[in-house]
């Protein structure tokens, strides 16, 4: 998804130098200076300057334990390691928007999109080599995998959800709803059922830069943003719910007796929520009680703000990891919410955050993608489900 024109992350350069310390130092320093000095003309001398933090071959150690991973209730120190820092496992300037990032235990990789691109990239945990998994793939966008290990993929170009068979097939699992094409199915999860319940935006149907642009001006290019349900038994598609605005990442409780789905609709509706909302699942087929859960304003800087939560997960303890953006630095990277909505932790990141998983061999590394960089850091505590 791409809520507005993208703007330049602050990462360090990867291009080889000369005098890479050098370089490094005096960047380091001019922007420490320029910060200083912005915040002395503002009145704020005494108040603590906060540096964007720099990744790249040439970027300083972090001093444990990891600054940008933020402890805001005593309740998420227990999930803070002492010794874990953010990684960036990767990082180009020729991916332009990665999303979608779904954890394969038995391949032991990381698969996820570039959608403007129009491919999907994989990253093995073996060595940490990246590499094209899959040229074209529809712009696609979120991904998962079934309990039989099949990829799932939410194809902006194709307006469909796919299924990738274990002897490389593919099988259109949707397109269509009331006699209309979805808009551009967005992201999705499994039920151990077997349903497959996805979340339908449109955001690829509003550009050809992600997908293909709609006739006309309207918001809404084929039909009502909605959340829906693959019956993987007969096949049919159902639609749970269209009281959201624009749906986007979306996770079950542990228990799979709640739904959380992110609200993105101010990008288009000026006077819609920023927040997050659930519902209960009812007889593993039907929403009901729709309200919100959590919202993304904060006071930031003795400023309320409110950007955007977009791929979101649950903890093994029913934490919801919200990636986070289109604020700035302080608020861009990932959120962390208790079960009864309170935020607890932060995980700060350099750029825009777009979407997280839980993945690793023990399913306790948590995978964000950034703008244009994969980052990962170790966490105490598990992903809830398989991806």
């Amino acid at each position: 998804m791409n809520l507005r024109p993208s703007s330049d992350a602050a990462l360090s350069s990867s291009k080889t130098n000369k005098e890479p310390s050098k370089l490094a130092r005096r960047t380091f320093l001019a922007t420490a200076a320029t910060a200083a000095a912005a915040a002395s003309a503002l009145g704020q001398e005494d108040a603590p300057v906060r540096v964007p933090r720099a990744y790249g071959p040439y970027a300083p150690p972090v001093r444990y334990p990891e600054p940008d991973v933020v402890v805001l209730d005593p309740r998420f120190k227990q999930y803070k390691l002492g010794n874990s820092p953010i990684l960036r496992l990767y990082h180009s300037k020729q991916m332009l928007w990665a999303e979608g990032p779904a954890w394969n235990g038995v391949g032991r990789y990381l698969l996820w999109s570039d959608i403007p691109n129009n491919v999907q990239l994989r990253w093995l945990e073996d060595d940490g080599h990246v590499s094209v998994f899959r040229n074209p793939s529809g712009n696609s966008n979120g991904n998962t995998f079934d309990f039989q290990g099949r990829q799932i993929s939410c194809q902006h170009l194709t307006r469909k959800v796919v299924r990738y068979e274990h002897d490389g097939t593919v099988t259109e699992l949707a397109s269509q709803y009331g006699g209309k094409s979805l808009n551009a199915p967005n992201d999705a999860i499994v039920h151990p059922n077997g349903d497959i319940w996805f979340t339908d935006p449109g955001y690829g149907g509003l550009m050809n830069y992600e997908g293909r642009r709609a006739k006309g001006e309207s918001v809404q290019p084929y039909q009502k943003e909605a959340i829906y349900r693959i019956d993987v038994k007969t096949g049919k598609l159902h639609q749970l719910s269209d009281a959201i605005n624009k749906p986007n990442g979306l996770c079950f409780s542990p228990d799979y007796k709640k739904l959380y789905v992110a609200d993105t609709g101010a990008s288009h509706y000026p006077d819609a929520p920023r927040n997050i909302k659930v519902w209960d699942v009812v007889d593993e087929a039907s929403l009901r009680n729709g309200r919100e859960f959590a919202s993304m304003e904060m006071e930031l800087n003795g400023e309320k703000v409110g950007g955007f939560a977009d791929g979101i997960r649950a903890d093994a303890d029913g934490n919801i990891w919200a990636s986070a953006g289109w604020v700035g630095d302080g608020y861009d990277g990932v959120h962390i919410f208790a079960p009864d909505g309170v935020r607890i932790g932060q995980i700060l990141l350099p750029e825009i955050c777009s979407n997280v998983c839980f993945g690793g061999t023990k399913r306790n590394r948590l995978f964000m993608t950034g703008s244009s960089s994969l980052y990962a850091v170790y966490v105490e505590t598990t992903g809830a489900h398989i991806t």
